[in-house]
């Protein structure tokens, strides 16, 4: 690679005057090249433009500027904090926080390089929804969702949003339209231009691939083409998109044998995560402006789904509690590894919400105080067994507030920060600003 700077180079920001020394080229594409720098002794990242890529899009150092200014949604966007130059080097960069080697690419995912539980997989789809959600109430675009800027920690799901630098207002132009197979049809056909609505298709088949890695509209439609061309994917993706589920129109089910990742996934998740993934690439496909799955749609679902995590008896594996699928046959689907049958186990409901019991749950400040803050840092109760009876389960009040029981007789009885309370059906607990119910 023809590197712009050279490794030991100076370069000085804009705001703060500071001289940050080049380490690594950690890679390049199509706008530049990033490198790993040394700033005031912490590492950092610079992402170095092209000079053909500044002439190209005359607004992106109007963008990179609005940018710093405003400051980053959350922490999980690898965000611009400063620009920077180079003597005698014409152009400019940008500083931002370096991405640490814990995290892994989309794409590691889809080629079964990294093995994430699927626990870690609703939690990355959860920071997603919830990342985009903090970006669009700012009343900007992220404009090119998608594989290439996205990644996540395997094992807990924590995610980091890079190529911050295509961030605008929503509804203003920009030089990019978004990345194939992730822009939404009315982009695809040229009838519209990237906005908030366009991002959340693209968010759509982003969590669609996490969860079923596969593309929600490739099936047998796709199958058919024998010369993949321009012409054959605006066809699949923007004038005929099909959803591979689609209840109405089977014309372009997955087929079996070669497009097996979606037949094998999509009916271990729940029936409520299908019917939002179904609205989602079709309705939001006929109604881009009103038919589009939201991001805190996403993001309650995302819980929802962490929540309904069950282990099958037999194999351990991780499974999903589904009420429609109870209601109707009286007993859960098969374990989707062992084919044995799983039992219910114990559950809690608080409000609206239910969470199954397992040896390794735990509650959160969002179950119990109903106030959208959600943080998996700090639980405030955890399954636990008796330690002079291990057959007997119970939940642990890891909060500093007081609890009160009541359980199926009547008896009322306080849990106080660091005891716990039995599980046992009918066992009624106030948690101070939330109730919660022992269900078997």
């Amino acid at each position: 690679m023809s590197q712009i700077l050279k490794i030991g180079q100076i370069v000085e920001t804009e705001a703060s005057r500071t001289k940050c020394q080049l380490e690594e080229l950690l890679g390049g594409g199509t706008q530049g090249e990033v490198y790993r720098i040394n700033f005031n002794g912490s590492p950092m990242a610079l992402k170095w433009y092209f000079p053909q890529w500044i002439e190209q899009d005359i607004r992106q150092r109007e963008r990179l500027e609005k940018a710093i200014e405003f400051g980053p949604p959350n922490d999980r966007f690898l965000w611009p904090v400063d620009l920077a130059s180079a003597h005698n080097i014409p152009g400019y960069g940008y500083i931002m926080p370096l991405r640490e080697s814990r995290f892994k690419g989309i794409v590691d995912l889809m080629k079964r390089k990294v093995e994430p539980t699927f626990r870690a997989l609703a939690t990355a789809g959860f920071e997603l929804a919830n990342s985009y959600l903090q970006l669009h109430s700012r009343g900007l675009c992220y404009r090119d969702i998608s594989f290439g800027n996205v990644f996540f920690d395997p094992k807990t799901g924590e995610v980091r949003i890079c190529d911050n630098d295509n961030v605008d207002v929503d509804g203003i132009p920009g030089s990019v339209d978004g990345t194939p197979r992730f822009m939404a049809p009315e982009i695809v056909r040229g009838d519209a231009s990237p906005s908030t609505q366009t991002d959340l298709f693209s968010l759509a088949i982003l969590l669609f691939y996490m969860l079923m890695v596969h593309h929600p509209l490739e099936g047998a439609k796709e199958q058919a083409i024998h010369c993949f061309d321009l012409p054959a994917m605006k066809k699949l993706y923007g004038t005929e998109p099909v959803f591979i589920f689609d209840p109405d129109d089977i014309s372009n089910c997955p087929i079996p044998g070669e497009q097996d990742n979606a037949l094998a996934f999509w009916p271990i998740y729940p029936k409520f995560l299908q019917e939002l993934f179904i609205k989602a690439f079709t309705e939001g496909i006929r109604d881009p402006q009103n038919g589009r799955v939201r991001e805190g749609e996403w993001r309650t679902a995302m819980i929802r789904l962490r929540d309904f995590i069950i282990y099958c008896p037999h194999c351990g594996s991780e499974n999903f509690y589904d009420r429609d699928i109870l209601k109707t046959s009286g007993k859960l689907n098969p374990c989707w590894s062992c084919d044995k049958q799983i039992q219910v186990p114990p559950r809690i409901r608080i409000g609206n919400s239910i969470v199954m019991l397992n040896h390794d749950t735990q509650l959160f400040p969002y179950h119990l105080e109903n106030q959208g803050k959600y943080d998996f840092s700090r639980p405030v109760a955890a399954v636990n067994q008796n330690p002079k009876n291990p057959s007997i389960w119970g939940l642990k009040n890891l909060s500093g507030e007081k609890w009160v029981t009541t359980n199926a007789d009547g008896q009322v009885k306080e849990v106080e920060p660091g005891r716990s309370t039995s599980i046992a059906l009918g066992t009624k607990i106030n948690f101070g600003k939330a109730e919660g119910e022992f269900r078997t």
